[in-house]
């Protein structure tokens, strides 16, 4: 049931955490990475310090810069940033990848313009191939550091479900499944809208009730646009939904809700996403589901404000403003 090779594509700090939880079950790993410099780098210091400084990489982890060099794995982790994910899935469909080889997306995003999930976008590459989704709360900081964590893992084949599940279980990190395909994404990305929101709550200091019923209400708008796309219910009130939620909106080490703090505070967007060498993925995702939920003509307050306060249409407090005043309604 194991894998015996496994290709992951995207060196950034998730990519390098996902790699550690399968060197704990001693499956050789392959890393590749786009930039050279930094693959070198990483090679050399057997640290990734630009995004996961003080993290010793074991001796088995391998890297590369050449996609063909994936070509013999049996398991495929893309882990890149959600805007990279069709052109990395095209140049990888090119090489000579076995049929059989699985693709696990690990990215938390929806395409602006088509509206596809990362899933969607690999399977119009690999129609072939069985394509699988990873999700849940789980900052890379922490599972390097092998503190517990709970993700959970989709796809519409059992066999598959099953096979993923025992590779990445481990003492520390505790994979559950779901056939909920589309639940599981749209979860792990539209999560970070409202982390951003809850940042921007930070950073104007409201305090806890506020962030509190932004929250709740947050949970409450993911679910409906959830459910309109095509997830369940139940899976939104998982990992992949509520418990996403609840760590991107709290947690020091979620780059959204740091975003949404700066913005809170009065920095510019430009000048916060120009100083990051990581992505937030809700700054995209919010303009991808604004456009889904206004072609399913959905009711979203907070991600139309989240919306125009990335447009700089509205400031962090017009947005606080607008939310608690809208008309009064039945829970």
């Amino acid at each position: 049931m194991s894998f015996r090779n496994v290709g992951i594509i995207g060196a950034g700090s998730w990519g390098t955490a996902l790699a550690a939880v399968l060197d704990a079950n001693r499956l050789p790993v392959l890393i590749w990475g786009h930039d050279a410099d930094h693959i070198a780098k990483v090679t050399a210091a057997r640290e990734n310090a630009a995004y996961l400084p003080g993290y010793r990489l074991p001796d088995s982890f391998r890297f590369t810069t050449e996609l063909d060099d994936l070509a013999t794995c049996d398991l495929v982790l893309l882990v890149t940033p959600s805007k990279a994910v069709r052109e990395v899935s095209a140049r990888l469909s090119t090489t000579t990848l076995s049929r059989d080889a699985v693709l696990l997306s690990c990215t938390k995003g929806v395409e602006r313009g088509s509206g596809l999930r990362m899933s969607e976008i690999i399977t119009e590459c690999f129609p072939h191939n069985p394509v699988a989704v990873l999700s849940g709360p789980s900052h890379a900081e922490e599972v390097v550091q092998k503190m517990p964590t709970a993700i959970v893992l989709g796809c519409a084949r059992e066999e598959v479900r099953t096979r993923l599940q025992q590779t990445f279980a481990t003492s520390f990190f505790r994979p559950y499944t779901s056939e909920d395909v589309a639940g599981i994404e749209l979860g792990g990305a539209l999560k970070n809208i409202f982390a951003l929101a809850a940042g921007v709550s930070d950073g104007l200091g409201l305090g806890d009730n506020s962030k509190a019923a932004l929250i709740t209400r947050a949970l409450a708008e993911l679910i409906r646009v959830g459910v309109a796309l095509g997830g369940k219910r139940e899976t939104f009130q998982g990992l992949s939904g509520l418990g996403d939620l609840m760590v991107t909106c709290f947690s020091r080490h979620s780059r959204n809700r740091a975003v949404g703090e700066r913005l809170g505070k009065g920095e510019r967007l430009a000048d916060i996403i120009a100083s990051m060498n990581m992505v937030a993925e809700g700054v995209p995702t919010t303009y991808s589901a604004h456009e889904c939920a206004r072609r399913l003509g959905l009711e979203t307050p907070i991600i139309e404000q989240m919306r125009a306060l990335l447009d700089g249409t509205l400031t962090p407090r017009e947005v606080a403003v607008n939310l608690i005043t809208r008309e009064t309604k039945a829970e």
